[in-house]
């Protein structure tokens, strides 16, 4: 049975399906147990996907998000679906990448967010995307993202 601050999880507990689209996807989250102290956050999601809205092709990114909280912190396996609820919906690089870091703003609204959409090529082009909400509050320890400019990603 949940603890009362965790009565609005309601993906975490059992079975979830991945929702039809990220309209339909649902972002919970939790009260930050820190909310006190400035820290940053880092989701990787190294196998994203999407679909190219003109050729519906599979299009793959290594996407790093990084937030420093305010009032509340995301629920990872909710995080996790929202950004699977991609992998059928069409929509350019840019498009999914700002588009993720607005959702995430809007829901969370945190100090500071940043994206880095690492997109593998397709035509022989990486496109690559970045966003950030602003500065980052002074003092933070931001680690470098850690995903090599393109020579295959390695």
């Amino acid at each position: 049975m949940p603890k009362a601050p965790y009565r609005n999880l309601t993906l975490l507990a059992g079975k979830a399906r991945l929702p039809a689209s990220p309209d339909k996807a649902r972002l919970e989250w939790v009260a930050n147990p820190h909310a006190d102290a400035d820290y940053v956050v880092r989701f990787t999601a190294p196998e994203f996907t999407a679909l190219c809205p003109v050729t519906g092709q599979p299009d793959f990114a290594h996407l790093v998000v990084d937030y420093v909280p305010k009032a509340s912190i995301v629920e990872s396996k909710s995080l996790k679906l929202y950004l699977g609820s991609f992998r059928n919906h069409a929509c350019f690089h840019e498009d999914c990448t700002v588009g993720i870091a607005k959702r995430l703003i809007a829901t969370l609204k945190p100090k500071w967010l940043r994206i880095g959409g690492y997109w593998y090529p397709r035509g022989g082009i990486p496109i690559d995307v970045f966003y950030q909400s602003g500065r980052a509050p002074a003092g933070l320890w931001i680690p470098d993202p850690g995903v090599a400019p393109y020579r295959g990603r390695g």
